[in-house]
């Protein structure tokens, strides 16, 4: 069990296997971290360009990759150009869509989502949230004010959950990654700066949590002991008086009891954007030099529970993966944007060779654009698209051309979008 795949005198733990609590083996121990792709028809369904898309990244060797959002809930879309999955009705493309990304033995996982309250205005018909608490001044322009859900829908949104799920595993996907950081329904239901209701789904750190354990043990129901599960959980938001490491850690000791197979560490929000890279105030040299962001974080997790960790953010040398390995604080180097731009890059990982391309922060010079995490997730998403369209990404691709597009195509998309669902 987790035995080295190469003999070399110094093996990288990059190459080793892992087998997760579920009995399913991950070939080595990188993993490419959600990204959202966008690449969905207007109308929500699959396209060849994600069979494309994650038929080229199986061939670049990554040992397990986790989709970008795949929404529960056709009435609540995170962005145009999202894939939703309420039905067996995509059947065909998903069952391609899962061929391809694990056609040279990698492990491919369906992101589960819901947005909550964080959709583009007039994406939806009403955006909604475990309380009806708006954004910050910053954010307000871009996101309407929610709607609190009611009981029933709440319920209704767990089963959903598990409904997706089975419908990835009958398609051929190799597990599921339920998404509950950076600002999204789970991760709202988790802060208390989103989550003000008085009942049993609010207010006590047990109640804000209730609503992600209800999601895991309805997915696990639906697939059974043997279909791994996993989550992206938040660190904490970097918010005052927002979802707190101390409560983070909480969740993954319940998240643990409850046999969960990975637990990916990320953090931040929107408002916050940790996640993409945006330099904290008062981040510390040595989270600098151990390149991972969330690193001193995951030691005090391991310190928790024996469940399989992954570190997404900041890594960018074979070596900084490597070290953490061997720290025994992770499992698992999550990589995101690095495969954006170069495909190939677990190939040369594998070999101990580092990325040929660097990743960089994209600018656009406008502040109040380059202060949140959107023009990170913009820009990249273009990359992606070109792949899917079998193109090569453009690493040099201006950001304030990025933008503009963006601004554009996203305006479009969701007017075209409005009006299939109308």
């Amino acid at each position: 069990m987790n035995q080295p795949l190469n003999h070399t005198e110094t093996p990288s733990l990059l190459n080793q296997a892992f087998t997760l609590p579920s009995g399913a083996v991950i070939k080595n121990r990188l993993v490419k971290s959600a990204m959202s792709e966008a690449l969905g028809t207007m109308d929500n369904h699959v396209t060849p360009a994600l069979v494309r898309l994650y038929g080229r990244w199986a061939q670049g060797g990554i040992g397990l990759h986790i989709t970008g959002n795949v929404m529960i809930d056709r009435r609540a879309l995170g962005e145009p150009g999202n894939v939703a999955i309420e039905d067996e009705a995509d059947l065909p493309l998903l069952r391609e869509w899962a061929a391809a990304g694990t056609r040279t033995g990698a492990a491919l996982w369906m992101q589960l989502n819901h947005p909550g309250k964080q959709s583009p205005k007039g994406l939806n018909k009403e955006n909604v949230s475990p309380s009806a608490v708006p954004f910050s001044k910053q954010l307000s322009s871009f996101f309407d004010a929610p709607r609190a859900m009611t009981e029933g829908e709440i319920e209704d949104t767990i089963k959903r959950f598990g409904n997706t799920a089975r419908i990835a595993q009958k398609a051929g996907f190799s597990g599921v990654q339920i998404h509950g950081a950076h600002g999204y329904l789970v991760s709202q239901f988790l802060s208390p700066l989103h989550n003000v209701r008085t009942d049993q789904w609010g207010g006590s750190p047990e109640n804000r949590r209730r609503f992600v354990l209800e999601v895991f043990a309805e997915i696990r129901k639906q697939v059974g002991s043997k279909f791994p599960i996993g989550i992206k959980l938040n660190s904490a938001d970097f918010q005052r008086g927002g979802f707190s490491e101390e409560e983070s850690l909480d969740v993954i000791r319940a998240l643990a009891a409850a046999g969960i197979d990975m637990i990916e560490i990320s953090g931040g929000t929107y408002e916050s954007p940790a996640m993409a890279g945006v330099k904290q105030s008062g981040q510390k040299a040595t989270t600098v030099a151990r390149e991972a962001y969330f690193l001193e974080f995951a030691e005090k997790a391991r310190a928790a529970v024996t469940t399989p960790l992954m570190v997404t953010g900041g890594f960018r040398s074979a070596e900084g993966m490597n070290t953490a390995l061997r720290s025994g604080a992770i499992d698992f180097v999550g990589i995101a944007r690095a495969l954006a731009i170069e495909p190939d890059a677990p190939l040369r990982l594998l070999r101990g060779q580092d990325p040929l391309h660097e990743v960089k922060p994209i600018k656009t010079g406008i502040k109040m654009v380059d202060k949140m995490g959107l023009m990170e997730v913009a820009w990249y998403s273009r990359q992606l698209k070109r792949l899917g369209n079998g193109r090569e990404a453009k690493p040099q691709e201006s950001a304030i051309w990025a933008f503009l597009n963006t601004i554009v195509s996203s305006g479009w998309g969701t007017l075209k979008t409005r009006r299939l669902r109308a």
